[in-house]
């Protein structure tokens, strides 16, 4: 089993930069992660794996050359290939990046560049599964209660005194009415890395190429897949292999990070004791 990862990366983060903070980050992925840019942390853990054969890191068109200038040589280290995603839609971007996948690849690999938490466990059980399935996707259980909801209600009528005082309206919370609470039974939550069968991906993005489907409401690739009426197989996801969305998200990566680079660390630090007490 041959793999082409592709790092889908051309998105802007709208509300990763809501709050006002990273201002001196060009976007969302190259934001910095216990002293690496997150995408360069996703990235790494692939590194490692022996059925990887190629990287691919499919950027925003006008962040090309930045991208190589800035990070040209790390990524060059890595053996990573740095092409033009998309504009608009994620899809895009994969369908762009699966233009540059090595001809030798069987299988290719989808991994968020916001998600740089994915363990070695999880990318093991990834690998195992799909070496026994055409299409596997990562998967955690949903432990919370879900409710549907109604659309967000209308404005209060506006108080006078706000035009005067400054209106706290823009401010306040959406309101919904729950119309139901969801049945979780057999729910799970989606994550990446999602790796399939590379002429059975090829198959589905060159129906949203050639316009046989629509590229609307595509949430993840393996959608695509159950489009062409073939089964996807669910692995054990991770709690932890969450999506960097928002700057809280990127906080708690942080103490993460922070705890297994310690970890790591001590590990490490074990091993060359007994090492210096073999030797003696």
């Amino acid at each position: 089993m041959h793999v082409a990862v592709i790092f889908p990366a051309a998105g802007v983060g709208r509300r990763f930069f809501e709050a006002g903070r990273f201002a001196n980050v060009a976007s969302k992925i190259e934001a910095p992660l216990a002293g690496k840019p997150i995408f360069l942390r996703a990235i790494e853990a692939f590194q490692k794996r022996p059925e990887v054969r190629q990287l691919i890191l499919a950027v925003s068109p006008d962040r090309v050359d930045a991208f190589k200038l800035q990070y040209g040589d790390k990524l060059g280290f890595l053996g990573v290939t740095i092409v033009a995603g998309g504009v608009k839609e994620r899809w895009e971007t994969v369908l762009k990046a699966l233009q540059a996948v090595d001809a030798h690849c069987t299988h290719v690999a989808v991994h968020d560049a916001a998600r740089p938490l994915v363990s070695q466990d999880l990318l093991a059980r990834a690998f195992d599964a799909a070496a026994k399935y055409p299409a596997v996707i990562p998967g955690h259980p949903v432990n919370a209660t879900l409710k549907r909801v109604a659309d967000a209600q209308p404005a209060a009528e506006a108080d006078p005194l706000d035009a005067i005082l400054g209106s706290q309206a823009d401010t306040a919370p959406a309101i919904r009415k729950v119309v139901e609470t969801v049945d979780r039974t057999n729910l799970v939550e989606v994550q990446t890395p999602q790796i399939f069968e590379r002429a059975l991906l090829e198959q589905a993005y060159a129906n949203l190429a050639s316009g046989v489907w629509s590229g609307e409401q595509i949430t993840d690739d393996a959608g695509l897949i159950e489009r062409l009426g073939q089964t996807v197989h669910v692995f054990d996801g991770e709690l932890l292999n969450f999506k960097i969305t928002r700057p809280a998200d990127l906080e708690l990566a942080e103490l993460i990070t922070g705890q297994r680079e310690q970890r790591e660390a001590a590990s490490l630090g074990a091993r060359r004791l007994f090492a210096h007490d073999d030797e003696d």
